[in-house]
């Protein structure tokens, strides 16, 4: 399916841009880049964003700062309801240089779904406020650690070990099952992991199915299903949870906060 293009772009600064979309499960938009900056915000469903060797899981409490010129793939992991902005470089400069993901609070989010569809309307005073006040709320909105590195292309076999796991991170395949898969030895992909990622396999792994898994639970999705579909016991999978992010999952609110210790839990996860 063609990946829909973003609003006209030209090189004046002043007011931003906005677009809305809706994109089905499954949809994949290729590497590209923008001119202008861009806030990637979906009000309902789950991306997978890569971006800069990383890989970021942004379910709808969270949005992506991308600065002019990032790189960046998305994959939909559900049915996703699109609502960007887009800053020109000269109205973003107090903005950070490098990808972020952050916090939506219920202003933001108001700010940006409010901006996109009304983006066709003549009333100038009200955009140019709106854009304003969102740049404001960007710079101060609060920052999320729990990101997933990713392998460069160099090596294929790890390439193609993580993009498995990715797509299936249930613990029930081990690494030896991957090895054999990608016809690496284990000592191979072990030196490849820590020296490519910084970290071994299961560590990784980790990471990815945190990731995942708090998106789920971001959707309302029940502890257990989720657990079921890392390969994990219930139990198993709620004491990985506590001991990585530091609450159960059972007090992660859909509404992006875990239990008031949300920054406590991605310090801990970012260790």
């Amino acid at each position: 399916m063609p990946q829909a293009a973003p609003p006209e772009l030209d090189d004046e600064p002043g007011r931003g841009r906005s677009l809305a979309r809706h994109y089905p499960r499954g949809l994949q938009i290729e590497p590209h880049t923008h001119t202008w900056a861009q806030v990637l915000y979906a009000v309902s469903g789950v991306m997978w964003v890569e971006v800069e060797r990383e890989a970021l899981v942004v379910p709808p409490q969270r949005a992506v700062w991308l600065p002019p010129g990032t790189q960046h793939a998305i994959h939909m992991l559900s049915a996703v309801e699109m609502r960007n902005l887009y800053l020109h470089e000269r109205d973003s400069r107090h903005l950070s240089e490098r990808c972020e993901v952050f916090e939506v609070n219920g202003l933001l989010r108001e700010l940006i779904t409010s901006l996109a569809e009304r983006a066709r309307e003549d009333d100038d005073a009200w955009l140019d406020a709106a854009y304003r006040l969102a740049s404001i709320e960007l710079a101060h909105a609060p920052r999320s650690t729990l990101r997933i590195p990713l392998p460069d292309a160099s090596d294929r076999r790890l390439a193609t070990l993580c993009r498995a796991v990715i797509d299936n991170p249930s613990a029930d395949i081990g690494f030896e099952q991957h090895a054999a898969w990608v016809g690496a030895s284990v000592r191979t992909l072990s030196r490849l992991f820590t020296r490519e990622l910084g970290m071994g396999f299961a560590e990784w792994r980790r990471q990815v199915q945190l990731a995942l898994a708090v998106s789920r639970l971001a959707e309302g999705e029940p502890v257990s299903a989720v657990a079921r579909m890392l390969g994990y016991l219930p139990s198993s999978f709620s004491e990985m949870f506590r001991r990585e992010l530091g609450v159960p999952p059972s007090e992660f609110r859909p509404t992006g906060t875990l239990g008031g210790t949300a920054g406590f839990a991605e310090e801990n996860a970012a260790q």
